[in-house]
């Protein structure tokens, strides 16, 4: 992934990431400086916190025209795998058993059977980390296609994959 640009944001912008991360999270993000990152080869819209590529904005379900800072009406500020990881989310997380490690790394959609756990402040199209029992480590972000409360089960898809460990994003750095 190639930048194409580059630039700090303003204290608005990122008031908006602070609130949306703590309000949907229970994340607070302390840090000197955010820096959007825009790519000549890629729609991801990222947000460099002091350096290390935490957070991403996601389009929403129903996508729409630029909200005039260069995002997609509706992008809504989620953190990266790597940011998950760092920040560790309270709120929104869902969690697989070790049998399905392989294939949420691969960038599958997390289907029931492989999830032990889920939040139940969870709706249907919110966005949600996925994490994986042995290690608590965070492996995708994902949108989940059921409430939290209905997710473990015998059958179907009930996240979508939207980034995870090994994508392009999980490999850029500066």
């Amino acid at each position: 992934m190639n930048v194409k640009s580059r630039h700090h944001l303003r204290s608005d912008a990122v008031d908006d990431i602070a609130d949306a991360l703590a309000d949907n999270l229970g994340v607070e993000l302390d840090a000197d400086s955010f820096e959007k990152v825009e790519f000549e080869d890629s729609d991801w819209d990222v947000v460099l916190v002091d350096g290390e590529p935490f957070v991403l904005y996601v389009e929403s379900e129903a996508q729409g025209a630029s909200d005039g800072g260069g995002n997609a009406a509706g992008a809504e500020p989620f953190l990266t795998v790597q940011g998950a990881n760092v920040h560790p989310p309270e709120k929104h997380v869902v969690t697989v058993d070790t049998g399905a490690i392989s294939f949420v790394s691969d960038g599958a959609d997390i289907m029931r059977p492989g999830i032990t756990e889920a939040d139940d402040d969870i709706s249907d199209g919110d966005l949600v980390a996925i994490n994986e029992e042995a290690h608590g480590k965070f492996l995708a972000i994902g949108r989940a296609r059921t409430d939290g409360s209905d997710m473990v089960g015998e059958s179907g898809k009930v996240v979508e994959s939207i980034h995870h460990v090994g994508d392009d994003l999980f490999e850029f750095s500066v």
